[in-house]
């Protein structure tokens, strides 16, 4: 049964450089129809994935703090209905941190969100248009400020590693970032994905990514400093205070059910995973024609279920409890991993283990997709 929902709100202000969403861009959207698909989408969800209390929901995809208060407050008062919150549910929104979307909060934790995570990415201007941001940092900060006024929990998100940053550039962002005393923080290193201009500009010489070396030097550095300042890693990218760890982002990286709506979402429940038609229109017209708007669905392989359970866990500072994966998906905890890659790194003091549970080391995180490739059963990732 699930215990987490993600509503995927699709529509952006125009063209993200991170991604290919140009049907994603509307000037007008119908917010009743959207109401109605969305509640319809999420019943079916519960129909057959009900039972327990939400302990989170979150809204994400295009720019979702774009969506009407009175629609965000409708979702949260059907879910309720439908599945019921745990006491200390956590409902977050992300949101972009533009005048106009900051102008927003006041409603929207009426409405019932007391979480926001915040897309400031750069405490630079020149970075920020780089990125291809709206914003400005006085923007930013002018939301940040507003946010932490209203949300009983804040986060936001820094992208470093850019090209020809410097580690005493990042040192004095980062100690920025970190003086607005929130108690948690996603910092990313800049990657260059296909499809996206950031992989058309460097292919036509517009810029040169960071070096590897650079970016592991750059990578260190922000473990000690949000170490220092209270708020260690518990995933490879994410950091928080002791008890302030994202829950629903800890559902996915537990390998944990969780329902996902809207155009796009993906979900797993069941031991199935389910995907939404990813265009807006023809989510839209799946679900006027079946009552949801899944193009997708079909049962995952025990060892498929092993090998995501896997690759995504050891992302996470308390590693995975092989015992519980094993009792999951039947397969013998031998099985899961390369037996002798696991002592070769263990050694070299990249993996850690005690008892059945298995993990990657602080020095081994740079590391971490090589390990992975590793470290994970070849039965499982060529099955």
């Amino acid at each position: 049964m699930a215990q987490a929902l993600y509503i995927h709100w699709p529509f952006c202000l125009k063209k993200c450089p991170y991604c290919d969403f140009n049907s994603h861009v509307r000037a007008e959207v119908d917010h009743a129809l959207w109401q109605d698909s969305l509640l319809a989408d999420m019943r079916h969800e519960a129909a057959v994935a009900g039972g327990e209390p939400l302990q989170s929901v979150f809204f994400g995809g295009g720019t979702p703090s774009l969506m009407p208060p009175r629609l965000v407050s409708a979702i949260l008062a059907e879910a309720e209905r439908l599945w019921g919150f745990a006491s200390d549910v956590e409902i977050t929104l992300e949101a972009n941190p533009t005048s106009f979307e900051a102008g927003r909060f006041k409603e929207l934790s009426a409405a019932g969100v007391n979480r926001v995570s915040l897309g400031i990415q750069s405490l630079e201007n020149d970075a920020l248009r780089f990125l291809g941001r709206e914003h400005t940092v006085d923007e930013a900060l002018a939301a940040l400020n507003a946010a932490q006024g209203l949300f009983a929990r804040v986060t936001f998100d820094l992208i470093y590693a850019r090209p020809g940053q410097t580690v005493a550039e990042w040192d004095a962002e980062l100690s920025r970032a970190l003086a607005f005393g929130t108690t948690h923080l996603s910092l990313y290193q800049l990657t260059i994905e296909p499809g996206t201009r950031f992989a058309t500009d460097v292919r036509t010489g517009a810029f040169d990514p960071m070096e590897g070396n650079d970016a592991a030097e750059l990578y260190t550095r922000t473990q000690e400093m949000t170490l220092a300042a209270g708020l260690p890693a518990y995933e490879i990218s994410n950091h928080a205070a002791p008890g302030q760890e994202s829950r629903h982002n800890l559902t996915y990286w537990r390998y944990s059910d969780y329902c996902g709506i809207g155009p796009g979402a993906h979900g797993r429940r069941g031991g199935s995973a389910t995907q939404r038609h990813k265009k807006p229109e023809n989510w839209l017209a799946a679900v006027a024609q079946c009552g949801e708007g899944t193009v997708e669905l079909h049962a995952l392989p025990a060892y498929e279920q092993a090998s995501e359970a896997l690759l995504m866990g050891l992302r996470l500072a308390e590693g995975v409890d092989l015992t519980k994966l094993a009792a999951r998906t039947g397969i013998a905890p031998s099985a899961l991993l390369d037996g002798a890659k696991v002592v070769l790194y263990k050694d070299l003091g990249l993996v850690w283990r005690k008892g059945n549970r298995l993990g990657v080391t602080a020095a081994g995180m740079p590391l971490l997709d090589g390990l992975l490739a590793e470290l994970v059963s070849a039965d499982l990732l060529g099955a």
